[in-house]
C-alpha cells in the first residue's frame, strides 16, 4: 500500500506539473505490420505477455517511446495492451488475472531502465463497438462488468487506469464508477465526433459535467484517442465545448496519423498516415489552443511521430516558460 500511495501521489504531482507529459505511440497496428503478429482472439493483444515474440515486440516498442521520453526530458505514460480483456473476454480466451501481473512485470522493466519519470496504467475498454456504441452498456451493467478488471489492474501494481476510445455516455458513467471504486486514479478517454459530440451524441461537454457530477471520486482528466488532431480540433471548438470546464477538465489525445472519420478509417484496407511534422505541428494547436498537456500516439504513428511530437512540445515549453 505504501509503495502504491507514493506511486499515486507521484503521478497526481506530475500531472499537475508538467506542461507536457508524452504518451506512448501505436502498438497493435506496429505488432501486426513489423511483428507478424496476430491479434485477433476475444481478448485481443492481451495474451501477448504469454507469447515470446509478442513480449519483445511490446517491450521494443515501450522501450522506444520511453527512450524518446527521456531524450526531452518528459514524463512517459504506457499502459498495459488490455482494452479488450473485460471478465467476459478474458473468459472465453481462458486467461485468468495473473495475466495483468504480467503486463505489469514487462512494463515495469521498461521503467527500471530508464531515467525519466515513467508511470504505468492500466487499459480498459467498452463492451461494444468503440466506433460506433453498437453493443454498448447501460451504467449499472457496465459498473458490474468493469469493476472485475478494474480491481485485477488494480492489484497488479499499475499506477492509473485508462478507458480508451468510450464511445457513449452511460457506459463511460458506469466505467468511471469502477475505476473509482479501486482508489486509484482514472481518465476517462471518449470516442469523439468532429461535431463535438461523442458517437452517442452527447457534448464532450456535458459528458464530462455527468460524469464529475455522478461518480464518488471523479477521473482526473479527460482525454480522446484514436483521432486525428485536426477532427479533435474541430471537436472542442463547437461553441457547445467552449467551456471552463472543458478548458480545465480535457487534458489530453493519443492521435491518429489519419483525419479520415472513423466509419472510413476503421474499414481502410491500407494503414493510413501523414508526415511526423505535420502530425506534430496539429498537436501543437491543440496545446497552444486548447490547453492539452498529455500528448500520445495512436493508429499511423511510430517512434519518428513521436520523436515529432516531443520535440515540438519541448520547443514550445521553452517559449512559455
Amino acid at each position: 500500500m505504501k509503495r502504491s500511495m507514493t506511486n499515486k501521489s507521484a503521478w497526481e504531482e506530475t500531472l499537475a506539473q508538467s506542461p507536457t507529459i508524452l504518451m506512448e505511440g501505436a502498438l497493435g497496428e506496429r505488432l501486426k505490420r513489423e511483428w507478424g503478429l496476430r491479434i485477433d482472439g476475444p481478448a485481443a493483444m492481451a495474451p501477448l505477455a504469454d507469447d515470446p515474440k509478442g513480449r519483445e515486440g511490446l517491450i521494443r516498442l515501450w522501450s522506444e517511446y520511453a527512450a524518446i521520453a527521456q531524450r526531452y526530458k518528459l514524463p512517459f505514460w504506457a499502459t498495459t495492451p488490455t482494452r479488450r480483456a473485460n471478465q467476459e473476454r478474458m473468459h472465453r480466451a481462458g486467461l485468468d488475472e495473473s495475466l495483468f501481473h504480467r503486463h505489469w512485470a514487462l512494463l515495469n522493466s521498461v521503467r527500471q531502465q530508464v531515467k525519466t519519470p515513467m508511470f504505468i496504467g492500466g487499459l480498459m475498454g467498452c463492451r461494444g463497438d468503440a466506433y460506433t456504441g453498437e453493443g454498448c452498456l447501460e451504467v449499472e451493467p457496465a459498473f458490474k462488468l468493469h469493476r472485475w478488471q478494474a480491481r485485477a489492474l488494480a492489484r497488479a501494481g499499475v499506477d492509473f487506469l485508462y478507458a480508451g476510445i468510450m464511445p457513449t455516455l452511460p457506459e463511460a458513467l458506469g466505467m468511471a464508477r469502477a475505476m473509482a471504486d479501486t482508489g486509484l486514479p482514472y481518465i476517462i478517454s471518449f470516442t469523439i465526433r468532429r461535431t463535438g459530440t461523442l458517437v452517442d451524441g452527447t457534448p464532450i461537454d456535458a459528458a464530462i459535467g455527468c460524469i464529475d457530477r455522478e461518480t464518488q471520486t471523479p477521473p482526473a482528466l479527460y482525454m480522446t484517442n484514436c483521432v486525428h488532431p485536426a477532427i479533435a480540433y474541430e471537436a472542442l471548438a463547437q461553441p457547445v465545448n467552449r467551456t471552463e470546464r472543458i478548458a480545465l477538465r480535457f487534458k489530453g489525445i493519443q492521435a491518429n496519423t489519419s483525419a479520415l472519420d472513423y466509419d472510413r478509417l476503421d474499414h481502410s484496407a491500407d494503414l493510413q498516415g501523414a508526415a511526423p511534422e505535420a502530425l506534430a505541428h496539429d498537436m501543437m494547436r491543440l496545446k497552444r489552443d486548447m490547453g492539452l498537456t498529455v500528448l500520445g500516439g495512436c493508429c499511423g504513428t511510430d517512434g519518428r511521430h513521436m520523436e515529432a511530437i516531443a520535440r515540438a512540445a519541448t520547443a514550445r515549453d521553452r517559449e512559455k516558460a
